[in-house]
């Protein structure tokens, strides 16, 4: 076995080099031999696929055209999505113009030409024909929308003369004026090119230290309000998408107390401001005037740290300029518990596992690693950069349900070699990052659709079988780029820094190589386990004998807006939303769309045609599985997602999202970019013991968002004398109805609503206990029948609440029905509703129901109960195709999208818009 794979690695080098690498470059080059296997030689990719012209349209929220470019060339197979997405966010050159790109052939041939064309001055290929080789293999995979690079290739490759081509930079700052000004001049360079960085402020002295020349230092929290200040402006300029940011502090840091709360604290004045009326939105002024709302903040732990809290002992924090001077000694169990009480508050900070990351730091020889980028997937270096790209799993899934292997290794070889070309040629904000960038040569190749791939393979996400095959993909594009990697080593030489590292790189590559033989191959097909543990076994014979291009090759990035161009159901890593998705069509209505990976997955599991027919039927009816005909329990779990449908019960537990996160960070070399989401139910406790789980899987990184931590609902109309949400009392039974009448003074709250143009007021009255008595609907039209029949039902709930029937018994029975007019709403607590009648008692439920009744009535808390709180807008054409794939917002206190004012939802740490594509994140 070994002189096979020895005779394989031999017949794909590119030659014999004069001496053995690992030390500089290699004297003797002669290029990379590129195999075909997606296109045949003499064919063109572009002539594989169906063409049909579309037109590009996105509506905002108001229903206002926000974008539009008619009659552009688009591929049969995409999605109206991915056509509205691709031609607003990608194509380039001014709209209405001859120069304006109008067909997806000039956007791919644009990136791919300059590419290959890149890759042959700088000899990365053998011969001319490995060049047309290179380029027909790369076109396919990104027009049959089986990968993608991030979006500031598809920005400016071909376009600017050294196009910004990383998506994710890491800082530094220094313990001095000049270099924290630098800090912020290098931000604004980042986030005005429309990428993100994360920096660690632990070398900044605390507020404790007194200054060289007197005085007391600010310390890092009063420095992160003024680069806070500085992403919130250049995010207002809003090139293509908003600042992103992750700060960083260290666990033994004097300020780390008050760098825990400090966006508790902020968050607290949010809270008073829309108390005293000011908007309540994540973009209003409540938020907008108050600090720290543009980064991300982590604080770092070490496990004597992790083991401190958990024992019971004591921590330390010590002086930056007298590190041997302890600041304070405090319970660590104390400090883990703050961290949990803010993240719980809201959702800052998360957590970085400092001795995991640096144990597998691949370059300790040239520094230790400090930060992130903001989304926490891209760990290494300070002053560095990385270019993303991913893979579409569900791409590479025979018809016959089989994972087909030869073809993803075949891809991952075509996207590093692609995303080493284009380091030496793209351009970098400062001019550490570009000497690191040159001498590190980072990459971050990551995937997309693992959810809807367990899924259609019959394993459930929360499962041993299912973390065990996401576990040998991930294993197998590692160590498939790594093998690529040390391909393009032997041919150009291994990067820069790798003499100085390379002891520590190769036992690096040998734990991730143990780790695939911890593979359950009783859970893992046969061909892919064997795959992964050979791409493992020639990746390190490979990288001893010429060592390796790139200092890191993958990570696990949210894939925001890639991800609507390649048409993937699930993002990165997570696990699908939903199974029943609504998409709004213009002028008015809605298409309400079935999971289309729920049949295959049935048909998977043995389910016959009818068996399969009357599932799906039920889930569209019902809007759940749970309880439809001919399921069998134990296949329930295979279709969980991520939050809980309004009508059931099932939902993926958080720790289910961890251990498939630690599953798969041993194949990763930086880290994975995913929130673990928590109901609003969740308790400090339950963050906290996450955090902790998080810490024994071996995760790098972690965070964690509890559902409505933002006050985004109108504290100001809240009843007055009572809790909004609290249970009605019920009028005691009696042989007779007896009504109990409100007195003739009485409190009361009117709420105004305006749902798909209808515009009414909700006006509530209250018994003296503070329940709920009577109910006036004014419809704004006067006069018009649906005033009327508001007008009666209006009183037919007051008469039934004061002869004492139970709200909930209400709410159960008439939320949820459905009937026109329905629509998109201005309440971020119901953001869509079905009918006029749906919201104005879901309105009730909400606001008057405990927490479990509302549970009880279906009533998710704080999210939608059964249409979407933000479904996509697409204009709909003769020739759009049907298959888009669209999700909704499972919080209600997302922010609005800055280009079209829909709804985003959580994708990684970050947000994404559903409606445009746009991204709050660097991915």
């Amino acid at each position: 076995m070994a002189q096979e794979r020895q005779e394989r690695i031999e017949a794909q080098d590119p030659g014999p080099q004069d001496a053995p690498t690992g030390t500089g470059v290699a004297p003797s080059r002669r290029g990379l031999s590129v195999a075909r296997r997606f296109v045949a030689a003499g064919t063109n990719p572009y002539d594989e696929v169906d063409w049909e012209q579309r037109s590009a349209v996105i509506q905002g929220e108001s229903g206002d055209v926000v974008f539009e470019q008619r009659e552009v060339d688009i591929p049969k197979g995409w999605s109206q999505l991915a056509t509205n997405v691709v031609v607003s966010k990608y194509f380039r050159g001014p709209l209405g113009t001859p120069a304006r790109e109008r067909s997806v052939r000039q956007l791919i041939g644009r990136v791919v030409n300059t590419i290959s064309e890149w890759g042959e001055a700088q000899g990365y290929f053998a011969t001319p024909a490995d060049q047309q080789t290179f380029s027909d293999e790369l076109t396919h995979l990104l027009l049959q929308q089986k990968a993608s690079f991030n979006s500031p290739v598809w920005f400016n490759v071909g376009v600017e003369p050294k196009p910004q081509c990383s998506a994710c930079f890491i800082l530094s700052v220094d313990d001095t004026m000049d270099s924290i000004l630098d800090w912020y001049r290098k931000e604004g360079v980042i986030f005005k090119g429309g990428s993100g960085s994360g920096v660690n402020l632990s070398r900044l002295r605390s507020s404790k230290e007194r200054l060289g020349g007197g005085g007391t230092a600010s310390g890092p929290v009063s420095f992160m309000r003024a680069a806070d200040a500085s992403a919130g402006v250049i995010k207002s300029g809003g090139k293509t998408r908003r600042a992103a940011k992750m700060v960083v502090l260290n666990a033994d840091h004097p300020d780390i107390e008050e760098f825990i709360q400090c966006k508790a604290d902020e968050e607290r004045k949010a809270w008073a401001l829309i108390a005293a009326g000011y908007d309540s939105s994540l973009d209003g002024p409540a938020y907008s005037s108050i600090f720290f709302q543009n980064a991300n903040n982590s604080v770092r732990v070490t496990d004597e740290f992790m083991r401190a809290a958990l024992e019971g002992r004591e921590w330390s924090t010590r002086f930056v300029k007298e590190p041997d001077k302890i600041y304070k000694t405090m319970s660590a169990r104390k400090l883990l518990r703050t961290i949990a009480e803010a993240t719980h508050q809201c959702g800052d900070p998360g957590m970085q596992f400092d001795t995991t990351i640096n144990d597998w730091h691949t370059c300790p020889n040239t520094g230790r690693i400090n930060a992130s980028n903001p989304c926490s997937e891209y760990m290494h270096l300070d002053d560095s950069a990385c270019n993303l790209a991913s893979l579409n799993l569900m791409k590479f899934v025979e018809p016959n349900g089989t994972f087909d292997v030869a073809s993803f290794r075949h891809a991952v070889d075509v996207m590093i070699t692609a995303q080493d070309i284009v380091i030496d040629r793209s351009s970098y904000p400062t001019a550490e990052i570009t000497a690191n960038a040159h001498a590190y040569r980072e990459l971050g190749l990551g995937y997309a659709n693992l959810g809807a791939l367990l899924m259609s393979l019959g394993l459930p996400y929360d499962s041993d079988a299912g973390r065990e095959y996401g576990a040998a993909l991930t294993a197998l594009m590692c160590g498939q780029a790594y093998l690529q990697s040390g391909r393009i080593a032997a041919a150009l030489g291994p990067y820069e820094g790798y003499a100085r590292n390379r002891d520590p790189h190769l036992h690096v590559i040998e734990k991730h190589r143990g780790y695939t033989h911890k593979l359950d191959s009783a859970l893992v097909p046969l061909d892919l386990l064997a795959a992964a543990r050979e791409s493992w076994d020639d990746a390190l014979e490979q990288a001893r004998a010429a060592g390796v291009r790139n200092s890191q090759v993958t990570v696990l990035a949210p894939t925001g807006t890639i991800a609507f161009m390649m048409d993937c159901d699930t993002t990165g890593v997570e696990p699908d939303i939903a199974l029943v998705k609504y998409k709004k069509l213009v002028g008015g209505g809605l298409l309400k769309i079935v999971n289309n990976t729920v049949p295959r997955a049935l048909r998977r599991l043995g389910y016959d045609s009818r068996e399969v027919q009357e599932i799906v039927e039920y889930l569209d009816e019902q809007e759940t599985i749970e309880g439809a005909p001919a399921l069998r329990p134990e296949h329930l779990a295979v279709f969980d997602c991520a939050f809980k449908p309004a009508r059931g019960t099932r939902t993926i537990h958080p720790l289910g999202h961890l251990r498939m996160m630690g599953a798969v960070q041993p194949f990763i070399s930086g880290a994975i970019s995913k929130t673990i989401n928590m109901p609003e139910h969740a308790t400090v406790d339950d963050i906290e013991e996450a955090y902790v789980e998080a810490w024994r899987l071996g995760l790098k990184a972690v965070a964690i968002y509890r559902d409505g931590c933002k006050k985004t609902q109108p504290l100001n109309t809240a009843r007055p004398g009572a809790k909004a949400g609290s249970t009605p009392a019920v009028a005691t039974a009696s042989p007779q109805p007896t009504r109990r009448r409100l007195s003739t003074d009485r409190q009361a709250l009117c709420h105004k609503f305006d749902m798909a143009g209808h515009e009414g007021y909700i006006h509530v009255g209250f018994y003296e206990d503070g329940t709920p008595g009577e109910i006036f609907i004014k419809m704004a039209k006067e006069g018009s029948t649906v005033s009327g029949l508001m007008d009666t039902i209006g009183v037919l709930t007051s008469m039934a609440l004061q002869y004492g029937v139970p709200l909930e018994v209400l709410v159960s029975k008439f939320s949820h029905v459905r009937f026109e007019p329905s629509g998109f709403t201005k309440n971020p607590d119901i953001p869509m509703a079905k009918s006029l009648t749906d919201y104005i008692f879901r309105f009730l439920g909400s606001r008057f129901l405990s927490g479990d009744a509302r549970a009880q009535v279906g009533l998710v808390e704080r999210e939608a109960p059964a249409p979407p709180a933000a479904v996509l807008e697409t204009t709909v054409t003769e020739t759009t195709s049907v298959r888009t794939a669209i999700a909704f917002s499972p919080q209600a206190d997302a922010p609005s999208c800055p280009d079209c004012g829909g709804l985003m939802v959580r994708n990684g740490s970050c947000y994404k818009c559903l409606n445009c594509g746009a991204t709050s994140g660097c991915s």
